[in-house]
């Protein structure tokens, strides 16, 4: 999936030109991980579920501005990683994924952050 955003990290020179508002297109890749695969249907995750599942969640962030959305957080890549695997986690429920999964935002083949649990 995709999404597009828009942040800043004002005040805080460690990010130079990116203090000011500025926009991002990430693609969100999630990787689903299991010691074993389902007995009966032989899957780590039913697909159609997870596709669901991400979409549901991207669709919070997409073509919004972070910094009205969390206030006063630095919005990193890294941030919205975490955001978005614990969007995936809670799912839809008890029933849901119970695996391990990973995270990966990028804006290019040089710009990318992943978080995993």
């Amino acid at each position: 999936d995709s999404i597009m955003i828009a942040h800043s990290f004002a005040n805080n020179p460690s990010f130079g030109p990116a203090q000011n508002l500025h926009g991002a297109t990430y693609t969100v890749d999630v990787t689903f991980k299991t010691p074993k695969l389902h007995p009966k249907n032989n899957w780590v995750v039913d697909i159609g579920e997870a596709s669901e599942v991400l979409k549901e969640v991207c669709e919070a962030y997409n073509f919004k501005n972070l910094d009205e959305m969390f206030p006063g957080e630095m919005t990193t890549t890294e941030f919205m990683c975490k955001k978005i695997f614990e969007g995936i986690k809670k799912g839809r429920g008890k029933n849901w994924f119970k695996g391990a999964l990973e995270v990966r935002l990028s804006e290019s083949h040089k710009a990318w952050a992943s978080y995993e649990g």
